[in-house]
């Protein structure tokens, strides 16, 4: 299994890490060249539902097909969640009929839904378990 961690760089600074060797930049968001934690959440999910939609929609576009996934969602600050987050995923189906068009569209949706464990997960809300390690004795 990939390790993950992050690590402090600077005041509300990180670096995170996996052990097969990604690096990304995380801090607040008056920092430059950095994705917030948010961010990254958001990022997590378009990148989940693109790769789980990657294989249809390679079959029917073919492989060097161009899509991008832009994904939304204000936080609300009071009870720091966000309530709704939006993606939108942009394709040219200019080569489709209005059929394949409808079956590519429920093809790709039922893939998502079954196998975008980030979406999954949003969606039916997890446990998180978080403890401090003190490491200097």
């Amino acid at each position: 299994m990939t390790e993950l961690w992050v690590e402090r760089t600077g005041s509300r600074r990180y670096t995170g890490y996996s052990s097969r060797g990604a690096q990304v930049l995380v801090g607040s968001e008056d920092v430059e060249g950095v994705f917030t934690p948010g961010e990254l959440l958001k990022i997590a999910l378009a990148a989940c539902s693109g790769m789980s939609s990657d294989q249809p929609l390679a079959r029917r576009l073919g492989d060097d097909y161009e899509a991008v996934i832009r994904v939304s969602g204000a936080a609300d600050r009071e009870r720091e969640v966000y309530p709704l987050l939006e993606e939108t995923l942009e394709l040219d189906l200019s080569a489709l009929s209005a059929a394949d068009k409808e079956r590519l569209l429920v093809v790709v949706g039922r893939a998502i839904d079954q196998v975008c464990t980030v979406g999954r997960t949003l969606k039916s809300g997890t446990d998180v378990r978080f403890e401090v390690l003190d490491v200097g004795s």
